[in-house]
């Protein structure tokens, strides 16, 4: 044989066909981990089961009358719980969120009353208010780095003592005038604090615009860039900046978002008892910090959803009318919050480890 000469190319035969073979990091996890992976899972579970719990200890909640009371405690919680949860999604939280529910109302009830205007004037004027404590919240915190805890502690005593001196210089005492028969109270009351009937049972307008809230913050997080830079900002804010992610406007306006939230419930409270008493709204604020992080929302940030703080809302609606229609001592109610939110916490975390575990 000469060496110049080659050998043929050897013939190879493919495999036959059959069942891809997977080390295991690419192979998909089934429906039912993906399922529980989700933030929202966890307290879904956790609502059902203290919803059961009540309709066995207290039989009056099966009535359709004391459900929508408890819907309505529910949504007062709620509608501030989402501005709030998208804000930790976004690795911060505001601790003057429950003051700025009043310093809202305030504003509204003292400026209609005292310069004897239409309310609605009053409300506007209220809305920017509110939109503006947002914005300086988030304009400190990117400019100065500072934690968002220190900003909003500042801005919650702030608000706290304006709360109280300026409504006893104006009004000479500790609550706002009643603005029941100014121009423009009905239209708003409508609006803000009217109720429907549905089979007879008396439902709040709260309630309806509780889920309407839940509905459009789902879509944004799920649906817009904006979303996407929400989960971004959280997870990583250098790493966010870097792929051009614009990191100063979405935490300024997220703490704006809070501030509307605020601005709703504000008008709430105001157009359903007509007077706001300025020392209201301490405390609150951990209760919506409280029902977001029940709703799976991660103090670290980058993680969350829109829907999970409404079933941690709905939980704190239950169990605050829940021991009241169940006959029992009120004085328990915090120490039965401590407990749920410590217990919906390692739920949450359980869930999230056992449905990532490989």
């Amino acid at each position: 044989m000469s060496m110049a000469q080659q050998a043929e190319p050897a013939v190879t035969t493919p495999p036959a066909p059959g069942p891809r073979q997977s080390d295991g990091r690419t192979r998909e996890r089934p429906v039912a981990l993906r399922v529980l992976a989700r933030p929202e899972v966890g307290v879904f579970l956790g609502a059902v089961a203290v919803f059961v719990f009540f309709l066995i200890a207290a039989p009056t909640l099966r009535d359709g009358g004391s459900m929508a009371t408890v819907l309505y405690q529910s949504s007062t919680i709620g509608i501030m719980a989402l501005p709030v949860a998208l804000l930790m999604i976004g690795g911060e939280f505001d601790l003057s969120a429950g003051v700025a529910v009043v310093t809202s109302a305030l504003t509204a009830g003292m400026l209609s009353y005292q310069l004897t205007m239409n309310v609605w004037m009053g409300v506007v004027v209220a809305l920017v208010a509110s939109l503006a404590v947002g914005a300086f919240n988030g304009w400190v915190l990117v400019k100065t780095g500072l934690p968002s805890f220190l900003v909003t502690l500042a801005t919650f005593l702030v608000l706290q003592g304006v709360n109280l001196a300026v409504t006893k210089l104006v009004t000479g005492n500790v609550a706002t005038d009643d603005i029941s028969d100014m121009d423009g109270f009905d239209q708003a009351k409508a609006l803000f604090a009217s109720s429907f009937d549905v089979g007879g049972v008396e439902v709040k307008i709260t309630v309806v615009w509780w889920l309407v809230f839940a509905a459009l913050a789902t879509w944004v997080l799920l649906r817009t860039k904006y979303g996407n830079w929400i989960f971004a900002v959280g997870g990583s804010q250098e790493s966010a900046r870097a792929v051009g992610v614009p990191v100063t406007f979405t935490k300024i306006t997220l703490f704006m978002l809070v501030g509307f939230g605020a601005w709703f419930v504000g008008m709430h409270q105001l157009f359903s008892f007509n007077t706001v008493q300025s020392g209201e709204g301490v405390g609150q604020e951990l209760i919506y910090i409280a029902a977001a992080v029940i709703g799976g929302c991660l103090l670290t940030g980058g993680y969350g959803s829109a829907i999970g703080p409404v079933f941690g809302a709905f939980m704190f609606g239950m169990v605050n009318q829940g021991i009241v229609f169940a006959g029992w001592n009120p004085d328990w109610f915090k120490a039965f919050l401590g407990v749920m939110l410590l217990g919906a916490v390692l739920i949450n975390l359980y869930v999230r480890r056992a449905a990532t575990r490989r």
